[in-house]
């Protein structure tokens, strides 16, 4: 089963969670639930989907606080058994992070929301500078730190790919042609991003929004680049 295709659960609660991953059947093997959903039932979601149905679990929580909560709270959620866990990018909350997973999951961290652009930078007060090159640099000293992978845009993925010591690559900002962006700035493609280096790319909307999600998934999924030999 190709599981570079991770389906954003981006729904109200865990019943239409289960609901929707019925429908996706066996077309989808790797789902991503965020923080939006861990006060309905988030968390129960994960394990029934890890544990009753085989699915891998992207864990979106994208923590940030000082290095002591981060391990201690990073060392909670590795009982429930998750593939990929999001922090911030910042090295002391990947290094605290990296202290409180367990051998299995996986740290990821953020560079700069894919929902994002060099205006909003600007008025959060992040330093000036292109947004591509900030965004690679964040890459690079959270690998330093000890991250087992980044989340950024499909746009900066293949230089990120060309980093030393590049790991894991989940690129969010992915929509198939012609679909709605939403709330996102940064996108492209599904084909695009796995072609700029991206491991796996999270879809959410142009899935759950589908009237029919399973034949949506396995558009994305035809659409991808096939995998090397080997």
């Amino acid at each position: 089963m190709d599981d570079r295709l991770i389906v954003a659960l981006d729904v109200p609660n865990a019943l239409a969670g289960l609901e929707l991953a019925r429908q996706l059947g066996d077309a989808v093997s790797f789902y991503k639930i965020g923080l939006g959903m861990l006060t309905g039932g988030g968390l129960a979601l994960a394990n029934e989907l890890k544990q009753d149905h085989g699915k891998r679990i992207f864990l979106d929580m994208k923590l940030f606080d000082i290095g002591a909560t981060v391990e201690a709270a990073v060392r909670g959620l590795a009982q429930f058994d998750i593939d990929f866990l999001t922090v911030h990018g910042d090295p002391h909350v990947v290094r605290a992070a990296k202290q409180g997973a367990g051998a299995e999951m996986k740290i990821l961290a953020v560079t700069v929301l894919t929902s994002l652009d060099r205006a909003d930078l600007d008025t959060a007060l992040i330093r000036p500078g292109d947004l591509h090159d900030l965004t690679v640099e964040r890459a690079a000293r959270a690998f330093e730190a000890g991250a087992d992978g980044v989340i950024c845009s499909p746009r900066e993925a293949a230089a990120i790919r060309a980093l030393p010591g590049s790991r894991l690559i989940v690129t969010p900002g992915v929509r198939p042609a012609g679909a709605a962006l939403g709330d996102q700035k940064r996108v492209e493609t599904p084909a695009a991003a796995i072609e700029a280096g991206a491991d796996h790319i999270v879809v959410g909307r142009p899935v759950w929004q589908s009237h029919d999600p399973r034949a949506a998934a396995q558009a994305i999924l035809a659409g991808l680049p096939q995998r090397a030999a080997g």
